[in-house]
């Protein structure tokens, strides 16, 4: 896989449920409903990263969801993916809510990164999931940097002229 198709750990299978090959997991990182339903998740076997379509989502609580996978159809099933990690492409978790621009994180590398008075702070080299505190990095004068990503820190995002503001805590950079 490319740099551009990076996996990013964002949640564990944490046991069966029911009968019929349903699944709950726990997320890390990210809520639920941060996940493009419309991309595969990924479940790593014998050291490779398997895909796996979510058919059905049905949130519990705040970190934790019911699915039901592609291919996970009974018990046994369901059982044999319990305990293992979750997998996305870097670029398919949502930045914000936005159906129009539907920006992932992954879409803003190469970006320019402004501060939240529109003032160039540095280019977009990557993003590192950090359970709890996503992070872009940041290539700035001073060298590479790791900004906080969290849509309340978001002021706005030009997808046409590629430029994200942000507002960064005081000495980050």
């Amino acid at each position: 896989m490319g740099a551009s198709e990076e996996l990013l750990q964002v949640a564990r299978v944490l046991k069966s449920n029911g009968t019929e090959g349903e699944v709950l997991v726990g997320f890390r990182g990210i809520s639920p409903e941060d996940l493009d339903l419309k991309e595969p998740v990924f479940i790593v076997f014998d050291g490779l990263p398997v895909p796996f379509f979510i058919e059905s989502f049905k949130r519990r609580g705040a970190s934790r969801a019911l699915l039901r996978l592609t291919g996970v159809r009974n018990l046994e099933d369901a059982d044999e993916i319990s305990g293992r990690d979750v997998f996305v492409r870097a670029g398919s978790i949502a930045l914000y809510d936005d159906e129009e621009d539907g920006l992932s994180a992954g879409d803003v590398v190469g970006w320019t990164l402004l501060d939240e008075r529109d003032v160039p702070v540095g280019v977009v080299s990557g993003y590192e999931d950090i359970p709890g505190n996503p992070c872009l990095l940041v290539d700035a004068a001073g060298g590479t940097a790791m900004v906080p990503l969290h849509e309340d820190l978001i002021v706005h995002a030009d997808p046409e002229a590629k430029t994200i503001a942000l507002r960064i805590p005081e000495g980050l950079l």
